[in-house]
Order: structure tokens, then C-alpha cells, then sequence
């Protein structure tokens, strides 16, 4: 008598459209995501060596290292995506040590049942950010939580830069007099990230300004700019970012608030929102202190860098109360500015 049965097991399937756990066990999907999603959008010859980190020649006296993750909701939104964040955040740190950025790490945590294609569209926009900014992402690593534990999905990015002077740039630099300048408009990433996040429609389209940072900075370095101090303007905004400053240095800052370059959609957008402008996170914008006598070929700098983002000078470093920020009016008046003590706008990057 014929039987049917066969004790054989089945071809396990090889392709799904989900994340699933397995796909961080250590296992074949594991291996077919590195090989299918991770490989194509970031190879180079560091990353295909498949180590568990990467090796290379350290050809310079000093390094600059950072690192930094994004959990930003939604994942994609005007100007951008938190695959373009995860790259541009790290490499703008870097770029705030005066460092030129040249190797990144990528860590992700994936939820069960995201979107291989929505992982893909990331990765991409990964891929081509890394190659806007001169960068590689040379290692990573990726880890799977149970669906409903992970919001789709988290990236950790860290990096390294190559230090190619020898100023110290950084608060501690921050002298009386000097200049503080900011490279372009303020609060379009906050306010790009809440009308997405709340359905919202202006009259005009906002867009996130995330972008690489380097290219300015680097400019300002080879032009030889006394630059003392850089910070770029995330979370907390230019407010938080004068304030840290102003505390670090035993300085106040002093600022012009008709100078601050911001644009009427963001105006608008930010008064019907109950918003402060100065507090709205960036994610391709810096304050840079440099001596006054070099703020103005720095402005010219920053003008032709990036002619239509309205780069400024707003204010001026002094001795007297430090830490303290006082900014003057459009009507005249004064006021302090201090750090909120949490976020106006939680989860922008």
C-alpha cells in the first residue's frame, strides 16, 4: 500500500515583505537582509570586508568622534526622512568640532512587521546623504523587537572626523566681542516635523532644512576665519544653543531678534501654533562665534555657500552677567532667554 505521506521538511521561505524577529536572529533571513538591503545601499570596500568592525590607516594627530540616535515620528516628512537625519545629524556634530567627517557606523532597530520597502526607501536616502557629505558608513549592526515595542524603526549612527587644524573650537574659545553669526533661516525642521505629525496644512509648503553641514564650515577653516565656537541649532533651537554657550564661556550673549532670519511661513505657522521661532529645532542650521573682525568676510562665506538661506549676524559676545542671553525686541524691550525645561516639540529627529 502506497503511502503519501513524506517526512521531508518544506523549503523555508526566503523572501517576505515584513520584518520579521527572525530577521535579527542571527540566521539566514538575517543574512539575506544584510546581503538584500544593508550591502547594496551602503557597500564599500571597509563594509565588505564583513568583520565585526572596520580597520583603517589613522593618518592625522587628531580625531574627532560622536555619536547620536534618531527617533524621530513620522519616519518621512518634507525634506526628508530619519534615514537622512541619522546621517546628517552625526556628520553636522563632527562638522561642529571643526572635523571633516569621513566614517560613520549605522546601528538599526527594527519592529516586526515593517515594511521591507519602507526599510529600502531609508536606507537609500542613507546612501545618498553619506555620499552628499563625503562619508562612508563602514559598520553597523541590526537588532529586531517584537511588533508594537520599536515605532517601525530607530537608528543609531556614530562617526569619526579628521581634525585638520590646530584651533580649539568650542565654548572655552568664546571671547568678548565676538560675532554670532547663523547660516540660514530657523524652525522649518520643527515645524515641517508637527504639520506631518498633526495633519496640517499652511498656505505655504514647509520643508525641513536637513542638510550636510560640512561643506560651510570647511570653507570658514580654509578661509581662515577665526572661528571659536560652532553649534548646531537641533534640539532647543538657537535659544538653547546661546544659552549652553553663554554658561560654558562666563559670557552674555547679546542678540538682535529683528536680525534672526526667519521665514513668513514659519512666522505664520509658529503664531497660529502658540511656538517660539527661537526655540524650533533645525537640522541644517549652525551658530558660529567667530572674531568680530572676520564676521564679515564669514557672512560672505556663508552667503555664497548657501545664497538663498539668508545667512546673519544676530548679536554680539560680552562681559557682564554669564550666562545670560538678552535679546532685544522688535518693539525695543528686552527679555532673557532660558532653556525650557523639556521639549516644545518631542521626537523632531
Amino acid at each position: 500500500m502506497k503511502s503519501d505521506f513524506n517526512p521531508a521538511c518544506p523549503v523555508p521561505l526566503q523572501q517576505y515583505p515584513t520584518v520579521l524577529l527572525a530577521h535579527g536572529g542571527g540566521g539566514r533571513l538575517m543574512h539575506n537582509l544584510l546581503e538584500q538591503v544593508f550591502l547594496p545601499a551602503f557597500g564599500n570596500p571597509l563594509l565588505n570586508c564583513r568583520h565585526d568592525g572596520a580597520v583603517f590607516e589613522a593618518d592625522a594627530p587628531r580625531w574627532a568622534f560622536t555619536t547620536d540616535s534618531y527617533v524621530v515620528r513620522p519616519l518621512f516628512f518634507p525634506g526628508g526622512d530619519i534615514g537622512t537625519l541619522a546621517v546628517n545629524g552625526t556628520v553636522n556634530d563632527l562638522a561642529m568640532c571643526g572635523a571633516r567627517p569621513l566614517y560613520l557606523s549605522a546601528g538599526f532597530i527594527l519592529e516586526e512587521g515593517l515594511p521591507l520597502d519602507t526599510l529600502r526607501r531609508v536606507t537609500e536616502s542613507m546612501r545618498a546623504a553619506a555620499a552628499a557629505a563625503g562619508v562612508q558608513i563602514v559598520t553597523g549592526d541590526t537588532k529586531v523587537v517584537d511588533r508594537g515595542k520599536g515605532d517601525g524603526l530607530y537608528i543609531n549612527t556614530a562617526g569619526l572626523g579628521r581634525v585638520e587644524h590646530d584651533g580649539t573650537i568650542g565654548p572655552s574659545s568664546v571671547r568678548p566681542g565676538d560675532a554670532i553669526l547663523v547660516n540660514g533661516d530657523l524652525g522649518r525642521h520643527g515645524v515641517a516635523i508637527l504639520a506631518v505629525r498633526e495633519g496640517l496644512a499652511f498656505e505655504s509648503s514647509i520643508r525641513s532644512d536637513c542638510a550636510p553641514l560640512v561643506s560651510p564650515v570647511m570653507e570658514l577653516l580654509k578661509a581662515g576665519i577665526r572661528v571659536h565656537c560652532l553649534r548646531d541649532l537641533t534640539r532647543g533651537g538657537l535659544a538653547a544653543a546661546l544659552v549652553e554657550v553663554a554658561e560654558a564661556a562666563g559670557l552674555t550673549a547679546r542678540v538682535e531678534e529683528a536680525a534672526v532670519p526667519i521665514s513668513e511661513p514659519v512666522r505664520g505657522a509658529c503664531e497660529m501654533l502658540g511656538l517660539d521661532p527661537l526655540y524650533v529645532a533645525n537640522e541644517g542650521r549652525f551658530a558660529a562665534w567667530v572674531a568680530a573682525e572676520d564676521a564679515a568676510r564669514a557672512l560672505d562665506i556663508l552667503r555664497r555657500q548657501a545664497p538663498a538661506t539668508a545667512p546673519a549676524c544676530i548679536g554680539a559676545m560680552e562681559t557682564g552677567h554669564g550666562g545670560q542671553v538678552v535679546l532685544r525686541t522688535a518693539l525695543g524691550a528686552t527679555r532673557l532667554l532660558d532653556l525650557f525645561s523639556g521639549e516644545q516639540l518631542p521626537r523632531i529627529c
